[in-house]
């Protein structure tokens, strides 16, 4: 007989919770799981989702820009940047990208007959020598970028709206003018990791050196060396190649032959001229906006 009444007794009316404890904890620990398992599997699936996104979008600026013979630089700057890929990756991949889609360019204005030696070669003297020390100096390029983005601005207004912007004849290019531009084009194209056609292209039409589709060619040339030359300086510099470049390659150079295709082949040089100016404003606002 206890203090207070029967033990026994006492001991049946006393509440026995460990093993409801016990189901409560282990209840608990599985929700945990599933809403971890929940909250993984919606990341992975968001990752992946951002990466096809990510790959839609290389393909359509390679599409866009060359079908108007350039590589694309200014976009795929902007692009990566948009999609947070690191500093340290993005000028060797801009280069890498602006290397293959060029190339393309090139090629196919350069089949369907609208290369001119003498148009392109004054500026290529300096360009190519100017892009490869522009690579080297670790510069800020904010501002450069801003100002690139607001005379790009001014070139796609004055091309639309300045029917004189536009002609099928070609007056000759002064050589030392050329030289200096090639080398003011270069250095600051291989500084912010562009390959510098898109500033040339619109120039060369402005000043009545080109036709459209003239330089077109001349504009994916001059991509290509100096995106090349910018290229083979951070070889040498020494730099990590971002692990997803293969594939941003592979869709790159599919954007790159069905817009060079379309560009060279099917467009008029009215079309043409306007696709030009659509995608001068394009690269302005990214490179004003980021």
């Amino acid at each position: 007989m206890g203090l207070f009444g029967n033990e026994d007794a006492s001991r049946r009316t006393i509440p026995q919770f460990g093993k409801e404890i016990q189901f409560i904890l282990t209840l608990n620990a599985s929700l945990r799981c599933k809403l971890c398992l929940c909250y993984f599997g919606n990341r992975e699936s968001n990752i992946l989702s951002m990466e096809y996104l990510l790959l839609v979008s290389l393909f359509v600026i390679a599409f866009l820009y060359s079908s108007v013979g350039h590589g694309g630089g200014t976009g795929y700057l902007a692009l990566l940047a948009l999609f947070g890929v690191a500093p340290l990756f993005m000028k060797s991949t801009a280069l890498t990208l602006n290397v293959f889609v060029s190339a393309i360019a090139f090629f196919a204005y350069y089949k369907a007959g609208y290369f001119r030696w003498k148009l392109i070669l004054p500026f290529l003297v300096t360009s190519i020598p100017f892009s490869y020390f522009g690579a080297l100096v670790p510069v800020s390029s904010s501002v450069y970028k801003i100002i690139l983005g607001i005379f790009l601005l001014l070139a796609a207004a004055r091309m639309v709206l300045n029917p004189k912007a536009f002609s099928e004849e070609s007056k000759t290019v002064p050589f030392i003018l050329a030289i200096t531009i090639g080398a003011i084009l270069g250095f600051f194209s291989g500084m912010i990791g562009i390959g510098g056609g898109i500033i040339l292209s619109p120039l060369l039409i402005q000043m009545h050196w080109a036709n459209v589709k003239e330089s077109a060619t001349a504009s994916a040339l001059f991509i290509f060396l100096n995106s090349l030359s910018g290229l083979f300086a951070l070889v040498n510099k020494g730099f990590s190649m971002e692990p997803r470049i293969i594939a941003w390659i592979v869709v790159g150079i599919a954007g790159g032959i069905a817009g060079s295709y379309i560009g060279s082949s099917r467009l008029k040089p009215r079309q043409l001229k306007y696709l030009l100016a659509s995608v001068l404003f394009l690269a302005s606002i990214k490179l004003i906006l980021l």
